[in-house]
């Protein structure tokens, strides 16, 4: 009596099958990081927008405040360019990234000023600090140019798509407002546009982080 037997050959590994593709980490930074950058303009603009205001009326006394609350409005500027430059919020190409680096780089030589300006309190400031005032509006010349690459470029969302081009509008305000209204009025007008404008859209990037996606 004969017995078959019945072997089990597995079924070779079929290669004409391709891998499927690896699944590459969403580089879009955390709503929790966001929001903290967001916050971090709305406080730097709020408190710059509010000393404006407060020594309108101020003459000579009035510049130390002013140069304190400043710096903590470019580092709250710095907080909204992190933001862009996490998101790609001008775009993806190589000149929209570029962009951000030159606006970076005015913002530091801005902020140097300011910081070159503290010592003198609201005394005479030093050769550099003068030389390297222009920057300041420079850095948001800078910046309303970069608002409207934002707008343009569509990948923020809602009131943050839109809401740059309004606070970066500030140097074709205040800078007008102070020239003919006088130092009083004009920068009454300039400390309300931060507040409308700057800290708005930090509050909007901290309240509303999800609109920096597509």
């Amino acid at each position: 009596m004969s017995s078959t037997r019945t072997s089990h050959v597995p079924a070779p590994a079929r290669t004409d099958v391709a891998p499927p593709p690896a699944r590459e980490p969403d580089p879009h930074p955390s709503s929790g990081t966001l929001r903290l950058l967001g916050a971090g303009l709305a406080a730097g603009a709020g408190i710059y927008g509010i000393t404006f205001v407060v020594t309108a009326g101020w003459e000579a006394e009035g510049r130390f405040p002013i140069a304190l609350s400043g710096l903590l409005f470019q580092l709250g500027v710095f907080c909204l360019l992190a933001a862009m430059w996490r998101t790609r919020a001008t775009g993806t190409t190589r000149l929209a990234r570029t962009m951000l680096v030159v606006e970076s780089v005015f913002l530091g030589v801005a902020t140097l000023q300011s910081v070159l300006t503290l010592p003198t309190g609201n005394g005479e400031w030093s050769t550099i600090a003068t030389v390297l005032d222009p920057f300041w509006p420079l850095s948001m010349l800078g910046m309303a140019i970069i608002g409207v690459k934002v707008a343009v470029a569509g990948r923020w969302r809602g009131a943050l798509r839109v809401w740059p081009v309004v606070a970066e509008t500030w140097i074709f305000v205040a800078l007008p407002s102070l020239a003919i209204f006088g130092q009083t009025v004009g920068s009454v007008i300039a400390g309300a546009h931060f507040l409308v404008g700057y800290a708005a859209l930090g509050t909007i990037l901290a309240i509303r982080p999800e609109l920096t996606r597509r």
